[in-house]
């Protein structure tokens, strides 16, 4: 039977003829860009030249078509990978011997785990999944993804595909997913991600307000200090192939068409080796809708200028030649663009006929059974805890359970967007169920819960049972790409389910939320027969069964809030196409993200219970720091300009003891705040710590990098004097930071 299977993957996977550079084509076997002995760019400027200028155009889509002369087939650039391989894009077809791939919580469910080896874990099986399907010839190696734009505010529908509302945690996730989905040997990509979409885009459709019409207003400080940072670490840390542009203009420029954007920051400042591709149709909503050109032909070549390489749409295909003819772009400038684009596709091994790398990879890689533990792991680490007097929670397996609520049977709502077809799901009615004996009754039977009329029924079940875990929240009815939210409050009669059911219930009631934004449930946080609190953000295919793991103890949750959750009424002080981030009371305007909000929250950032209880003390920190710095006119010596300080002789030694003094082992993130004057995250790190151990975690910090704060003007300056770091919600550790002159030289 295995000799069967065998012998048939092998005729699957040869069913997908080589890319280019085929050795059975005598027409094509003694080009030199097909020579592996050379170096990649010697093979990408031996191939540029045979191409003709329709040609180069015709690569520079996301649909680029095939050279038959030279032997290369044709390709569809977009494909998706946010959680899982997807086909949201044209890339990817589900169906024969890939009927489905493995799919992961939501980003922002796995953000809230805290856990650059899981998300790097994550990427890694994605980027193994999409490989066996491409060598199967139905997935491409291009994969747009992670969405690593920051959360800024709780109506946006996409929030849930960000890693949340922190720069550094956005950077952190986005380096770490990046690094799994490319791995590769050597020079060689496994998959070639994208980070999109770059950049201050966080409003899709909103009171009139939409993503191809928004000009973002940011301001210097903002955009390198918050907007940017994801981006930078996706190309500096994680070595991106591609970055995505987005549709929004940021200060009047859209940002496929803004030199200092692509060119200068991008490839100029951050190296970017790889190659820089528009949103969908996006040089054509620049053109159409933005009226940002005069002519079609200017627009093709602005954004060639400004460094776009790749048009998903086809507005360059029918443009870009007319702008060559009418002298606007020249056909070194297209040049440049395709070789961007060879160069990653050689890295991918494209151009390397049948000896591809990952070629063993097949059918039997995807929907592995390890494949598939992960994803429940991932869900598992996402789980927050945010409530749980008494201790209601862990639920005793022996007793028998009322599952109420309009996600009890959820399937296709826990993968979120941006997904695939999973390799199974497991509601959460059907992990409860494998625990304990259940008692069933929806109470609304949509997520949308217009009508309170079957609300008794699961009153009627919570009165039956000894406990009850009522399943509420969002989905994609609500929140998603081009929907952004009105409102905080859970839809409908979700809450009078909620507290009747409460009210009603024989034994104590655990409320699970699913959702990828932030809600107001501060009616059950205060609700004292609403026991516990549990967010499982859209969990992914193995979403009931890690929540069931959670319930009844099996795992011991150690997820924090990647977002704040904020009152409902922070949504009549905010217009969602205000940019500002710092709070203004000269407006009445206060504030987004912990950083710099000054208001009431239901759950702030990075809150997170557990069964256990963790301590934590400061085992070792300076009390000076001591910054050299090169002798200058200086005009202040309150902060000091990075530029002139000497960092790589200054290392900063923090350690954190963290100690388990609960009865349960379990996982604790410690989260290292600089609080010198708004309040940032600059480091975290998880550990799992056995009941009643020790741990103490070592932070390395540097003072350009870790105590700098960027001014209103966009210089990175280190603040002298007092520096306060905070750990956690509460402790503390004060020292000062001193500046001492470099001898002239």
């Amino acid at each position: 039977m295995k000799i069967l299977f065998l012998f048939y993957f092998l005729l699957c996977v040869e069913s997908a003829p080589p890319f280019a550079c085929d050795p059975g084509n005598g027409a094509t076997r003694g080009f030199k860009f097909c020579s592996l002995s050379l170096s990649i760019k010697d093979r990408v400027q031996d191939l540029i030249p045979r191409l003709t200028l329709q040609e180069k155009i015709r690569l520079m889509v996301n649909n680029a078509i095939p050279i038959e002369r030279l032997g290369i087939r044709g390709y569809e650039w977009w494909s998706e990978a946010l959680h899982g391989v997807s086909n949201t894009g044209p890339g990817v077809r589900f169906g024969g011997n890939f009927p489905g791939a493995t799919s992961f919580p939501q980003v922002i469910t796995t953000a809230a785990s805290y856990n650059d080896s899981l998300w790097t874990a994550i990427g890694q099986v994605v980027s193994t999944e999409a490989r066996a399907m491409h060598n199967g010839g139905v997935a491409g190696l291009t994969y747009w993804s992670p969405n690593v734009n920051i959360f800024r505010d709780p109506r946006w529908g996409r929030g849930q595909e960000t890693p949340g509302e922190d720069p550094i945690l956005a950077g952190r996730y986005a380096a770490s997913y990046v690094r799994g989905l490319q791995g590769g040997a050597g020079n060689y990509l496994k998959v070639a991600a994208c980070c999109k979409h770059y950049t201050a885009y966080d409003l899709d459709s909103w009171k009139g307000h939409d993503r191809y019409h928004f000009n973002a207003q940011v301001s210097k400080q903002d955009i390198d200090e918050i907007f940017n940072v994801p981006f930078k670490a996706c190309v500096v840390e994680g070595k991106v192939a591609s970055v995505m542009c987005s549709y929004n203009q940021v200060n009047g420029k859209p940002t496929c068409a803004d030199p200092s954007l692509l060119r200068d920051t991008i490839r100029g400042e951050w190296r970017l080796d790889g190659y820089i591709v528009s949103d969908c149709d996006s040089v054509g909503v620049m053109f159409n809708d933005q009226r940002f050109t005069p002519t079609p032909e200017d627009a093709a070549a602005d954004v060639i200028k400004a460094g776009l390489d790749l048009d998903c749409g086809p507005f360059l295909a029918i443009h870009t030649e007319g702008a060559v003819k009418m002298g606007k772009l020249n056909e070194g400038e297209i040049d440049q663009a395709v070789a961007n684009l060879l160069t990653v596709q050689m890295r991918l091994g494209m151009f390397d006929g049948p000896r591809a790398p990952f070629s063993n990879l097949g059918p039997q890689d995807v929907c592995t059974q390890a494949h598939q533990q992960l994803a429940r792991e991932a869900a598992q680490q996402g789980v927050v805890l945010l409530k749980n007097q008494n201790p209601a929670l862990p639920l005793s397996t022996k007793w028998t359970i009322a599952v109420v609520g309009p996600h009890a049977e959820s399937t296709v709502a826990m993968i979120g967007n941006y997904a695939g077809v999973p390799c199974r799901y497991t509601t959460p009615l059907d992990g409860i169920s494998k625990y304990a004996r259940t008692i069933h009754s929806n109470g609304c039977t949509t997520v949308s819960c217009t009508t309170p009329r079957a609300i008794h029924r699961a009153c009627e079940a919570a009165g039956e049972a000894d406990a009850t875990v009522v399943f509420v929240g969002l989905s994609q009815e609500f929140e998603r790409e081009a929907l952004d939210r009105r409102g905080l409050f859970l839809p409908g009669y979700q809450q009078e389910l909620v507290s009747l059911v409460a009210r009603y219930s024989k034994g104590p009631v655990i409320l699970v939320i699913l959702s990828g934004g932030p809600i107001d449930i501060t009616f059950a946080k205060n609700d004292p027969k609403v026991s516990a609190i549990l967010w499982a953000g859209y969990p992914g295919e193995a979403g009931g069964l890690a929540i069931a793991d959670v319930l009844f103890g099996e795992v011991n949750p150690g997820g924090k809030l990647p977002v704040t959750w904020y009152p409902g009424d922070y949504v009549n002080k905010v217009q969602m196409t205000d940019m500002a981030m710092r709070a203004d009371n000269s407006r009445g305007f206060p504030g987004r993200t912990y950083r710099f909000y000054k208001g009431p929250v239901v759950y702030p950032f990075g809150f997170g219970l557990s069964y256990t209880n963790f301590r934590e003390n400061v085992a070792f920190a300076p009390r000076k720091v001591v910054v050299p710095v090169t002798p200058h006119n200086f005009t202040s010596f309150e902060a000091i300009a990075i530029s002139n300080a000497h960092c790589d002789s200054v290392k900063i030694p923090v350690g954190i003891e963290v100690e388990n003094v609960g009865d349960k082992d379990g996982s604790h993130t410690v989260m290292v705040f600089s609080k010198t004057r708004d309040r940032r995250l600059i480091a975290f790190k998880k550990v799992h710590i056995f009941s009643g151990g020790k741990h103490t975690v070592r932070f390395d910090f540097d003072a350009c990098e870790h105590l700098s704060e960027v001014d209103k003007f966009g210089v990175r300056r280190i603040p002298m004097g007092k520096h306060i770091l905070q750990v956690g919600q509460h402790l503390t550790h004060t020292f000062n930071v001193l500046h001492k002159m470099m001898p002239k030289h």
